[in-house]
């Protein structure tokens, strides 16, 4: 049953926080925060996907502040470092926003940039974190499956822990990996299973060693739960530059897997130059808690967004919460 969405809007918060890197064309990162009898939860789809898409980050964020969350198997959640598509030049300070994080996931494939960046961008990973750093790399769909071949062929140099989503669809992922059996390079999907209307069709066509599972856009801790359990496959727990409200739902999901190999791509606070809370998921000794977060009031005020932007949120949340009760309504026909 879903709340009343007037009772959702009632405390309603909508900030926009600055970012240390451009990531995926912005400088500002918004998000909706709102509270339930269970604590704080953040709604922040990418400003681009429609209700129909975004409609699941709103069932993730009424989730997590309205029903208890699973049983957590671990209280703390090692996570990675995250390098955007930055000049080689620039790693090192993105790194140190990290501090003792043991992984580093680098973003390659950027359009505007070349091969030669992606090689140049990972070897000062490479240097940074030295032999005992572990790196994986992000092509967010990318490279069609002969560019991706090339492409981890020279970066296998560098010991890739994997290669997230290099190519778009399952038919190529599953082509890809067929020609890296011999190159021990393992593919992690996530598009794959964040965007697809049938998520476990990955594994189903072979075309991935692990997932990458995300809180908001699978539609909560209990859905992402089942979609991994049902896959079968090794899962690594990760965030879409959320403030730690959203990071904290990201925890949850981390803590209740039952098994967690992987260091988790939940240390994204270090991302950005400001928090909702003054004490933000910021990794310590590359590890986060697994908390609740409740913002401070101050904050709030400070990154509050512009009336017309307000406005533009809260249509988009009744928008998402009518093809909620759409959806729930064909499910009990």
């Amino acid at each position: 049953m879903l709340p009343p969405l007037p009772e959702i809007l009632s405390t309603l918060r909508v900030v926009s926080v600055p970012l240390a890197t451009t990531f995926r064309g912005v400088d500002h990162r918004e998000a909706a925060l709102f509270e339930g009898p269970e604590g704080w939860a953040e709604f922040s789809p990418f400003l681009e996907y429609e209700a129909a898409e975004a409609r699941t980050w709103l069932a993730a964020a009424i989730d997590f502040a309205y029903e208890p969350q699973p049983v957590a198997h671990r209280q703390s959640i090692g996570v990675n470092a995250t390098v955007p598509a930055v000049a080689a030049e620039r790693v090192p300070a993105v790194l140190a926003r990290y501090g003792a994080c043991r992984t580093a996931k680098v973003k390659v494939a950027e359009r505007g940039q070349t091969l030669s960046d992606d090689i140049a961008r990972v070897a000062a990973v490479r240097s940074a974190t030295g032999p005992e750093g572990r790196i994986r790399i992000d092509a967010n769909m990318g490279w069609n499956v002969d560019e991706a071949e090339r492409a981890l062929h020279a970066l296998s140099e560098f010991d890739l822990e994997y290669a997230e989503q290099p190519c778009a669809s399952v038919e190529e992922l599953a082509e890809l990996r067929s020609r890296l059996r011999k190159w021990d390079i393992p593919i992690a999907a996530d598009e794959s299973v964040r965007k697809a209307e049938d998520p476990l069709r990955v594994a189903r066509a072979g075309a991935a060693d692990l997932i990458i599972v995300k809180t908001q856009p699978l539609g909560g801790v209990r859905r992402a739960l089942d979609i991994v359990e049902q896959a079968g496959l090794p899962a690594v727990v990760s965030s879409a530059i959320d403030t730690s409200v959203g990071l904290a739902q990201g925890a949850h999901l981390a803590a209740a897997l039952p098994s967690l190999d992987h260091d988790c791509g939940l240390g994204t606070a270090a991302l950005l130059t400001a928090d909702v809370t003054s004490t933000p998921l910021l990794p310590e000794q590359g590890m986060i808690d697994v908390r609740r977060v409740t913002p401070d009031e101050e904050l709030l005020e400070a990154h509050a967004v512009a009336d017309d932007r307000r406005a533009w949120w809260v249509q988009r949340i009744r928008d998402c919460y009518a093809e909620l009760q759409r959806s729930s309504s064909r499910s009990t026909i």
